[in-house]
């Protein structure tokens, strides 16, 4: 399992993406899921993954090997716009699944996901997911936010904390957060996290590897779990006679 989030905000874009992929409690490995496609003027696009390591990791080469080759069909430098990456996405998404899902049925699933986000030159930075069917939908200002693998434990602080308006900063900090309250509750997803973030119009990225040791994650999770202690005990008891 893993865990991938996506923000598409007015400003830009705020992608984080964990690192564990395991087959099993002695089978743990660490996996960049947070891939990016070769630095162009006119263009980024980053591509999230989940789900059968194989599955992914094949589609995600082939688009590097497509990549400028010139062919339009696969080819993500010459995708005319965000809607065109991700329908080349999904199309070799689906042709990879057709091809190895007979083989790989009889031991797991062959399944993936994938998160597309990026600018092209034209228009504005948008945000896909991607089905194992390879259908999709699309961010929008009343679906900022969309995620892949492990949803469930850090989708509600962004469903709390996350407006169509936020600072690609704010953004930042709560998708951290939302690790944060994943890592807690699920084993299968772990550090390093991958961060990046992206502004409108400039076509250049910012991205780090948050790791165990980090000084700003470790404070970032410990100043977010004092305030929660702090909130909680400043609430007021519920109407409940204790007997005492």
């Amino acid at each position: 399992m893993t865990y991938c989030l996506g923000i598409l905000l007015p400003q830009g874009l705020v992608l984080a993406s964990d690192s564990r992929s395991n087959a099993g409690v002695d089978q743990v490995v660490r996996v960049s899921k947070l891939n990016l496609m070769p630095a162009a003027r006119d263009r980024v696009i980053a591509i999230q993954s989940s789900g059968n390591l194989a599955t992914t990791q094949a589609v995600v080469t082939r688009l590097h090997e497509a990549f400028g080759a010139g062919d339009p069909a696969n080819d993500l430098s010459l995708a005319r716009t965000m809607f065109e990456a991700a329908t080349i996405v999904g199309a070799h998404l689906r042709a990879t699944i057709v091809a190895d899902a007979k083989f790989v049925d009889p031991y797991g699933d062959p399944a993936g996901n994938f998160l597309v986000a990026g600018q092209i030159a034209g228009e504005h930075p948008r945000l896909f997911q991607i089905y194992a069917a390879g259908n999709f939908v699309e961010a929008s200002p009343r679906t900022p936010f969309l995620q892949i693998g492990e949803t469930k434990y850090g989708k509600p602080i962004l469903d709390r904390s996350l407006t169509p308006n936020c600072p690609l900063d704010e953004a930042a900090k709560l998708a951290l957060i939302s690790f944060d309250a994943t890592i807690r509750s699920n084993l299968s997803v772990g550090l390093p996290i991958d961060l990046l973030a992206y502004r409108a119009d400039s076509f250049t990225t910012n991205l780090v590897t948050i790791e165990e040791d980090d000084p700003y994650w470790n404070g970032l999770r410990q100043a977010y779990s004092d305030g929660l202690s702090a909130l909680v005990e400043g609430l007021p008891s519920p109407p409940v006679d204790w007997g005492v």
